[in-house]
């Protein structure tokens, strides 16, 4: 049926519809959801109107199904016809049927008893395959339990957790028995606790063995280290002879470079199999964190005991064993930490160290308190610092443990110098201050060349008197040991550059101690004049040996030696020798001037009021003219020229002092001419002794203002006055400047007082000198009256 007969039978039933009837029914028709216009019809307040076009849709669809049945109802008539025809062929082919099923049967019994007992079979096959299989699980889980056993009895407990894992990963979730199940669910922690107790137990014992060890691998690690260090000691060593020869030019220098492979892994050679052992062990149990926290507790508590000295024993014969336990102890920590699979943990270890440093720190420097011996500090502290270069080469931080040996270096230094005050005392008590004589090259070399005490490069004849005497040698070998010992404790430690140090020190022994002793020697009284002048002439040396005592000590700490030969880097003791030096010139004077006062003597040796004319000097200034001689002779030979003028000039202007002040003295009460004319020629004895020593010593080419003989000049102006024939010329301002211009106004008139010539004296007894006579005794008693108007 078309739409256009639709709608015509629409039309004859006289249903018009709307255009709302029409969209509903498209809407319909396609299937369209109705739920908007339902929506809206009930928000518009209109649902009648929907429900009415619903009721319309619905006739229509109902007119049509009327129609369709109308127009296939013939059709309908006829198929009916056919299915009842069908029907009827059903029913014979039913009755086939039944009659085909009653003879299967019939046959089909019999093979169904066959078809039962073949699945019987079937079903007991398959539980003989389930039995086999279960019985193969079974013999091959206790295959691997029995392996287990063997392993566990054996010590190859590595095998043994293998098989375990394996039962429990592979098998045990799958043993048919359950009595075997249990059983072996049971054995397995048992077994796992077993091979942890045997491992534990191996590690214990490990734990004894390397404690007791650990010395030999410490004192084994340090002898390397000393080694090494003796090998850059000698390597140094052969560096600044080669220095000093090149310095010197003594021809090309040979290098050579010398190469020694010392594999040290290789010699430590200490066995961590049981400790890896135990690792990987509880590693496969799950126990490692269990594990490393029982070694790290147990190593902690061998720490703490290796940590405590031992108090039946000095520190100073058990420090080594002490020191290379703690680096034996340190160097198997090292090991294991880089080789246990992570068994220590880096901080672990630095918490051990730490525990080490502040113990180890605490405890030198109780010890170092009670040591009163420099050597044994230095002892103690050379081992120290080959425990910190070994335990450096291992990565630890040794500066907190070297860090204690500068707290006690100021108390090292006081000790040492207080054996030195003690050596050097002994020495210059025990010395007879007389020239050193050397009969062989060897004792030059030993006394001379080895401290370069030597004035000259050239090699002088045996025997050889040398200008000082035993004991600066003596005290330079002291001297020269300080300097060694100072720096074997200063070197090797947290400071890098020690030689300002060194010569710190090197400064206080030389002015706090030699210094020291030479002057209480020179102010004790006690010496003569030999011994004062070889004093200063060793206190001299001295001076002169800063400057290797200075280079000595570079060389030593590996300075070169051109850095300490500038002026600024000189030693402070080189200018307080100097001063020492001139105090001992000074007390040499001394000596040499109450020796002088000895022999001169004027006021009891000169006949002050002789009637005769002299015609020599007097007896006892020939006797200072012969010590003269020889004082200025031997101090030649062992003073500088320097010294030698201070001798001189020191001698010379007291004797010119010592006769102005007998002049002056009041046991003098008159003189007269004959005895100012022996003192004339006393004079004269002197300046010609002055004038030949100035030239024949060489001073007449370096001080060519100041000689000798001008050392005299008061004494001769005095003289020369006193002989004068006008001597009140002296109140001349231009003649006393030319000719008495040292001469004092006071000292002149209280001289001039005293003199008075006797009528019958050296002029009174020659007729033909009477009118000179009076006239130099009248210019005289001018002079007087003048100088006491003056005054």
């Amino acid at each position: 049926m078309t739409a256009k007969t639709k709608r015509k039978s629409a039309a004859e039933n006289g249903d018009t519809g709307t255009a709302e009837d029409s969209v509903l029914v498209t809407m319909i028709s396609n299937g369209e959801d109705l739920g908007p216009m339902v929506r809206h019809s009930f928000e518009s307040g209109k649902p009648d109107a929907l429900l009415q076009q619903l009721k319309n849709v619905v006739k229509k669809k109902e007119v049509e199904i009327e129609e369709l049945c109308k127009l296939h109802y013939e059709e309908f008539i006829i198929a009916v016809d056919e299915l009842r025809g069908v029907l009827v062929d059903a029913e014979e082919l039913k009755a086939e049927l039944q009659t085909d099923n009653l003879k299967l049967q019939d046959v089909g019994s019999v093979l169904l008893l066959k078809l039962e007992e073949l699945l019987e079979y079937f079903s007991i096959k398959k539980n003989v395959q389930e039995a086999i299989k279960m019985s193969r699980n079974c013999v091959q889980v206790l295959e691997l339990c029995a392996k287990c056993n063997n392993h566990v009895s054996e010590g190859r407990f590595y095998p043994a957790l293998k098989a375990i894992d394996l039962i429990e990963r592979s098998f045990l979730q799958h043993i048919p028995v359950k009595p075997l199940r249990i059983m072996i669910e049971k054995r397995i922690p048992l077994i796992k606790l077993h091979i942890e107790k045997r491992v534990t137990s191996e590690v214990n014992e490990w734990l004894v063995h390397i404690r007791s060890t650990a010395k030999d691998i410490g004192q084994t690690a340090i002898g390397y280290a000393a080694s090494a260090r003796q090998r850059d000691e000698d390597m140094l060593a052969r560096q600044r002879k080669a220095e000093e020869q090149s310095c010197l030019g003594l021809g090309d220098i040979t290098y050579t470079l010398d190469v020694e492979e010392i594999n040290e892994e290789s010699v430590l050679t200490f066995d961590l199999t049981p400790l890896y052992r135990a690792c990987h062990i509880h590693g496969c149990m799950g126990i490692l964190e269990q594990f490393r926290e029982y070694y790290y507790k147990n190593r902690l508590l061998q720490l703490s005991s290796d940590l405590q000295i031992s108090l039946s024993q000095p520190f100073l014969e058990s420090h080594q064993i002490f020191l290379a336990q703690i680096a034996g102890y340190f160097i198997v920590e090292d090991r294991v930490l880089r080789t246990a699979g992570g068994l220590l943990l880096p901080n672990q270890v630095e918490t051990m160290w730490e525990t080490a440093v502040g113990k180890v720190t605490s405890l030198l420097e109780e010890q170092f308190s009670h040591m009163d011996t420099a050597s044994h500090l230095l002892m103690v502290k050379d081992y120290v610092t080959l425990l910190g270069s070994t335990l450096r080469q291992y990565g630890y931080e040794v500066s907190g443990i070297l860090g204690t040996l500068n707290s006690s270096r100021e108390k090292y230094h006081e000790l040492l110098l207080a054996e030195c005050r003690q050596q050097i005392t002994a020495v210059v008590t025990n010395d007879t201050f007389e020239q050193m004589v050397m009969k062989r090259e060897s004792d030059y070399q030993a006394n001379v060349l080895l401290f370069h005490l030597q004035t000259s490069d050239i090699m002088p004849a045996f025997p050889f008197i040398a200008p000082f005497s035993s004991m600066v040698p003596e005290c330079c070998r002291i001297i020269k040991s300080f300097i060694k010992d100072s720096v074997n404790y200063l070197s090797y430690g947290s400071q890098m550059n020690f030689f300002d140090f060194v010569k710190k020190y090197l400064d206080k022994l030389l002015i706090d101690v030699l210094n020291e002793v030479l002057l209480e020697i020179i102010y004790s009284g006690t010496t003569g004049v030999s011994q004062a002048m070889q004093i200063a002439a060793n206190i001299a040396v001295f001076e002169r040996a800063c400057d290797f005592f200075l280079q000595h000590a570079a060389q030593q700490c590996g300075i070169p030696v051109r850095l300490v030969e500038r002026p600024q880097g000189s030693l402070t003791a080189k200018i307080v020798l100097k001063t020492s030096r001139d105090a001992a010139y000074i007390a040499f004077l001394s000596l040499v001037n109450a020796k002088l006062d000895e022999f001169m003597s004027l006021t009891e040796n000169v006949h002050w009021t002789a009637e005769d004319a002299p015609q020599q000097g007097n007896e006892c200034m020939n006797e200072v003219v012969i010590y003269l001689d020889t004082l200025l002779s031997t101090a030649q030979q062992i003073l500088p020229l320097d010294a030698l003028y201070k001798v001189g000039i020191g001698a010379l202007e007291h004797i010119s002092n010592s006769i102005v002040e007998t002049f002056l003295s009041d046991s003098i009460k008159r003189f007269n001419a004959n005895a100012v004319m022996s003192i004339n020629y006393d004079l004269k004895a002197l300046e010609s002794f002055a004038d030949e020593r100035f030239h024949s010593t060489g001073l007449s080419e370096i001080y060519k203002d100041d000689s000798f003989r001008s050392c005299l000049v008061e004494a001769r102006q005095l003289i020369n006055l006193l002989l004068s024939s006008q001597p009140e010329n002296f109140m001349n301002p231009v003649i006393r400047e030319k000719n008495y211009n040292t001469l004092d106004y006071k000292k002149v008139s209280t001289i001039c007082d005293k003199y008075k010539d006797s009528a019958d004296g050296l002029f009174g007894s020659l007729a033909g000198r009477n009118t000179k006579q009076s006239a130099r005794k009248k210019s005289m008693d001018v002079l007087k009256k003048r100088l006491r108007d003056f005054n």
